[in-house]
């Protein structure tokens, strides 16, 4: 290459800058009234595979045009016009049965609805069967089956109540162990139709939790069966029955055992139930196949860990072959999370993986190959890859490429995958990938053709060294678009913080809101702990019995940083939701030397006040350890508040109660501090409309007033 001559270097230097200065910014209108702006644009859509070596896409062949589907072949990477009626059909006629009111209303494709039931009561959590001949719910708590050719109608349990629920979870196991997209049901069809399993949960020594109601003239009282940390927790027996009615067989298990059960899984065949059974300590975790002629059970797995096992919502712990004898186990016993080959019996075959692998999912499993395809964080805490390995054990091998996250859809057999991938500086592209790992065709770049015309705000991922050493922890900054290191700025930081919830990943974030903020002069942070799962169980266990401690230690260690890159000690503001809003109440107290405004909404502010499962997970109970519960509670550290505090909470929060907030105010007012509260009546953990407008602007308020010293502008009212 030839170097340029003296005299063309300044004209060279000045043709760069100006290219520089001609770069324009984002407008008021593009930033927060949704202005169209051609930095990005949609990527293609992709509907499914056809086959293993087809997929259809789709996509716009032009912005203004409307999308179109296409069939993309990867052998020939040609692209010809598809529908997606190409797409496999399932083997039975598609049937559904659906709540309209009250009652259950069948649907089969291409026929109008036909109703199920009439009655005065509400039929809950409709599921048709595998084979498509009937439809279990329940009705009052008890659980009950229609015959969907004749509509005949059968009741299978007949003790339903308030306090006894059949198929119908209590709120602790709803929230802490089924999980919310089960909307309260607690039963499972066999996959071969014959058999129904569900949860018959008891009440009666759970405590009552009232929670006001301020609608009409008198107000009321909506009372849930709430257990708090050392309380008792609902019994429970697991069931099985024929859907036609009849005899039901219980597990052998003793329902007045201090206990916990996790989602059951059906063994492939539907010959057999696989439980999970955990102590009320969760340190101890068994899986028992049940007989379903007689209840009777034999362990198939045992494990134990020093602090907490995670019982499973049946997301992925056990995954069955289908074809051999055999299953798949994740477990995080060694510290991360890796995969077990085991046989039927519960004796294990060979470990699959070994290495620093978190979050890791099984995406497909291909018997006949005897190869394992699964998406894990390995190469870099805050990024996901696909990956490789055989039954073996053998041959693992990285399949996505790039400092990139990577998210996939494998073909039926694994022969391609198209991959959705970007990072914090680039913009998500769409490709297909070979089995081999090569890309075979790019399908999408969702990089407009104006971004390089914009200024835009810089956003990185970086590592902060923890005070003792021992972790880079990772933090995820937008930067200030006029960002002078010698400068002093406001600083913003929006966390989580819970037990392996962090929220540092290393993907494309775009949005006007997020420019706005940063024209306006603030660093916008996230960060994550030692414990938010970039570390795997190994940092996870810094938690045991100590929640808020590990979490401001480490928060502690990273603002000292961004004191160091331009922070200002004086407007250093952190604000987060349900947990976050914990660890705020937590950072504007035991952290008031750091932190020094804060927006805590939905708090819990001492673990006495949370339920069993949750808390006691990581805490054991008030009485095994009353230092911890002290330690981790916010009212403790009220004499190092000095900053400003706002609190705001729904008045009908069944998940972390208004109580939590109420207690912190009434501390705060008997100590003379100031603070802000605001209660949003009727919101629950969260609300939608007119309230959560309000909460924003107020919110955002909150930050001109106090980060940023100035007015907010009438364009960011909503």
């Amino acid at each position: 290459m030839f170097a340029a001559s003296k005299t063309l270097l300044p004209a060279l230097l000045l043709i760069a800058v100006g290219a520089f200065a001609q770069k324009k910014r984002l407008s008021e209108e593009q930033m927060l009234k949704g202005a169209r702006t051609n930095i990005t644009q949609s990527l293609p859509t992709v509907l499914g595979w056809v086959d293993d070596n087809r997929l259809l896409l789709n996509k716009k062949v032009h912005p203004d045009s409307p999308a179109r589907t296409f069939l993309f072949d990867a052998r020939t990477a040609k692209e010809t016009p598809g529908s997606p009626e190409m797409l496999p059909k399932a083997d039975l006629p598609a049937k559904s049965v659906n709540v309209q009111g009250d009652d259950l209303y069948l649907s089969v494709a291409g026929s109008a609805p036909v109703r199920l039931t009439q009655t005065p009561e509400k039929e809950v959590n409709p599921v048709v069967s595998p084979d498509h001949q009937y439809v279990a719910f329940t009705r009052n708590n008890d659980l009950y089956t229609i015959q969907l050719d004749n509509r005949k109608e059968q009741r299978l349990t007949t003790d339903g109540s308030e306090l006894i629920l059949n198929g119908y979870a209590s709120w602790v196991y709803y929230e802490e162990i089924l999980g919310r997209p089960t909307r309260y049901r607690s039963f499972w069809w066999s996959p071969d139709s014959k058999s129904i399993a569900f949860m018959r949960m008891d009440d009666t020594q759970v405590p009552v939790f009232p929670i006001y109601y301020e609608t009409g003239q008198h107000g009321g009282l909506e009372n849930t069966r709430y257990p708090k940390a050392g309380d008792p927790n609902p019994t429970v027996k697991i069931g099985i029955v024929p859907p036609q009615g009849g005899a039901i067989t219980w597990a052998d298990f003793n329902e007045k055992t201090d206990q916990y059960f996790g989602m059951p899984y059906w063994r492939p065949d539907g010959q057999a139930l696989w439980v999970q059974w955990m102590n009320r300590g969760q340190d101890t975790l068994k899986v028992y196949e049940v007989n379903l002629q007689n209840g009777s059970k034999k362990a198939v797995y045992e494990e134990t860990q020093k602090t907490w096992i995670n019982l499973d919502d049946g997301g992925g712990r056990i995954s069955f072959l289908q074809k051999t004898p055999g299953f798949i186990l994740t477990s995080d016993r060694d510290g991360w999370e890796n995969l077990y080959l085991y046989n039927m019996d519960g004796s294990l075959k060979n470990r699959l993986t070994e290495g620093n692998f978190w979050n890791t999912n099984i995406e497909r499993v291909d018997e006949a190959k005897k190869t394992i395809f699964f998406t894990a964080r390995r190469e870099n805490s805050t990024r996901t890859d696909l990956y490789r390995v055989g039954f073996d054990g053998k041959n693992l091998r990285r399949l996505t490429f790039g400092d990139f996250t990577h998210r996939v859809n494998l073909s039926p057999n694994g022969t391609h995958f198209v991959s959705q991938y970007s990072n914090s500086a680039t913009p998500d592209r769409l490709v297909l990938v070979g089995g081999d790992g090569k890309i075979v065709q790019e399908l999408g770049d969702s990089k407009g053709s104006d971004f390089e015309s914009y200024e835009l705000a810089r956003t990185e991922i970086l590592r902060v060294k923890s005070e003792d050493g021992l972790y880079d922890l990772p933090i995820r900054i937008t930067w200030p678009l006029d960002y002078d290191p010698v400068k002093k700025y406001p600083v913003m930081i929006n966390i989580y913080g819970g037990p392996n919830a962090g929220t540092v990943r290393d993907g494309w974030q775009f949005s006007g809101q997020q420019q706005w903020w940063a024209a306006e002069g603030l660093i916008q942070v996230a960060m994550d702990h030692r414990a938010s799962g970039h570390f795997g169980k190994n940092g996870l266990n810094y938690m045991h019995r100590s929640l808020g401690v590990w979490e401001l230690k480490d928060w502690i260690t990273i603002v000292k940083w961004l004191r160091s890159k331009g922070a200002d000690p004086e407007r250093t503001g952190i604000g987060g939701f349900s947990y976050g809003g914990y660890m705020t109440c937590m950072a504007l107290t035991a952290g008031a030397d750091y932190f020094t405004h804060g927006l805590a909404g939905g708090s819990v502010t001492s673990w006495e006040l949370y339920d069993t499962h949750y808390t006691e997970r990581f805490m054991d109970t008030p009485k095994e350890n009353p230092e911890g519960y002290k330690n981790g509670s916010v009212m403790p550290h009220l004499g190092k508040y000095k900053g400003l505090l706002r609190i705001y909470h729904g008045t009908m929060d069944d998940n972390v109660h208004l109580q939590n907030s109420l207690q912190l105010v009434k501390k705060l007012q008997e100590s003379k501090k100031h603070f802000e509260f605001m209660v949003y009546p009727g919101g629950r953990h969260g609300w939608g409309g007119p309230q959560s407008a309000h909460s924003t602007n107020e919110n955002n308020l909150f930050i001109y007033k106090n980060l940023l010293r100035k007015e907010m502008p009438t364009a960011m009212w909503r």
